[in-house]
Formats: C-alpha cells, structure tokens, sequence
C-alpha cells in the first residue's frame, strides 16, 4: 500500500525536538524522506535512527539556519543527498517572554534570528526547488509550512516581541501564499495553542516558575497533536490547498 508522500523530500527545521521531531517522524511515516535540521546532533542522529527502525529514511543536517550561508548550505545538502525537494517545514522557533523593558541584552535579537530571519533564509534557498518540485515532482504540487503560533493571533503582555515574530510570520505566509500560488506551491502556516515542548524551559530563571504553572493548569498539545495537523496538510491532494491551521488545547482559554 503506498503512502501520500511516497517519492517525496521533506526538509523539517527545529527537527531536534518537539514539534519539529514529532512532525519528522509522522512525515516519514507517510513515506518522504527527510532532512532533519537543527543544532543538536546528537539529538538529530538519535531521530534518524529512529525514523529508520521504522522504515523510513532520514538524513542529518546540522545547521543553524540563522546565519543566510547556514540555510543555504542546508538545503543545498539536501538536495546533494536526495536529488530534490518537495516540502519545507520551518519549525526551528524560541519563545523568550516577560516584561519588555526588562529584557537582557540579546533576548530580542534571538527571537527575531531564530523565529523571522531563520524562516526567511531557509524559504529563499528553498524556494527554487519548491517550485521545481511543483512542475516536475511525482504530486505536482510542493509545500511550505510555516509554524506560527497562537502568539500569531492574540497578544498579551509579556510576549511583544514573541507576538511581534509570530504576527510578522502569519502576514509573511499569507503574502507569499499569494505570490506563490500561481506555480503551484502551497503555502500554509500553522498555529499550535500550548504544546508540552521544551519552549518554556528556555525562559528566564526568574519567570520560568510562573510560566510552567500556566502551562500545569491545563491538559496542554502534545507535539504529536501539531504533526497530525501538519501531516494533513502536507498529504493533501493537490487540489486541496490548507491555508490556515489554529490548533488549541481544548481546556486553552487564552
């Protein structure tokens, strides 16, 4: 029995854990090939073991994609191993939160390098390929999934400039969805609500407490939740193009 992916290259940044390792494996499992991008090696190679005792086919990139020579050099060691290119996910994110004014030199800085100029990188190599993919591809069709958040949609204190990244990639999607339609690569952005991934372990020491009760307070996401929403939009028939995905805990209020 073949699988919608069959074929088909995937590049999945931030691969080294939570969503972006869960939606490696899924995409794996529905028969692409993937390219798994992130800092950690030992993490990526321990993935791709994995996704290989299950059949599937994995090659590690180590790569921060934060630097444009880094994510060309990805996707151009993707493309050298696999021969192509059919499916970007950008998933590499950092969520810094707390008061503005109070935050330590660099905390912006790497937000907006990780969360904008590393998706921005990685689609501009990627993109001649997408679009090669889409004329030439077994699916005629390619795809660029963009993780946003649900930071992307409602703003609150404490999360500025993690809003600021995360509304900029909703407007981005949407704008280069338009511009990218016409030859046939589909782009879709996603908004997971609360997911149980290390995100709230990189937060300052001071508010860390604070952050994991909110998270304690509700049954959260589990990665696994956002691969499915991602698997779907991915392995859809070309004639079906998902836009948008906002995804919430159901207990998830805010």
């Amino acid at each position: 029995m073949s699988n919608a992916l069959d074929g088909t290259v995937v590049l999945v940044t931030g691969a080294s854990s939570g969503i972006g390792e869960a939606t490696a494996r899924q995409l794996a499992r529905q028969g692409a090939s993937v390219a798994l991008v992130a800092r950690r090696k030992a993490r990526l190679e321990d993935l791709a073991r994995t996704i290989e005792s299950e059949g599937g086919t994995a090659l590690v990139v180590v790569s921060d994609i934060t630097t444009r020579a880094a994510a060309d050099d990805a996707v151009h060691r993707t493309v050298a191993a696999f021969g192509r290119l059919d499916t970007v996910v950008n998933s590499a994110g950092a969520m810094l939160v707390g008061p503005f004014a109070d935050a330590p030199d660099g905390e912006w800085e790497r937000m907006v390098d990780i969360n904008l100029m590393g998706v921005l990188y990685l689609t501009k190599a990627a993109l001649p390929h997408l679009v090669r993919a889409a004329e030439e591809g077994p699916r005629r069709i390619a795809d660029l999934v963009n993780i946003s958040s649900s930071g992307g949609r409602v703003a609150r204190a404490g999360n500025a400039v993690y809003n600021l990244t995360k509304f900029g990639i909703n407007g981005f999607s949407e704008a280069l969805r338009q511009e990218l339609q016409p030859k046939g690569v589909r782009v879709s952005v996603v908004e997971p609500g609360t997911v149980r991934t290390e995100l709230a372990s990189h937060t300052r020491e001071e508010l860390r407490a604070g952050v994991e009760a909110q998270i304690g307070a509700i049954e959260v996401l589990r990665p696994e939740d956002i691969a499915d929403a991602i698997s779907y939009v991915v392995a859809s028939d070309r004639r079906v193009a998902v836009n948008e995905v906002f995804v919430r805990a159901s207990a998830q209020t805010w």
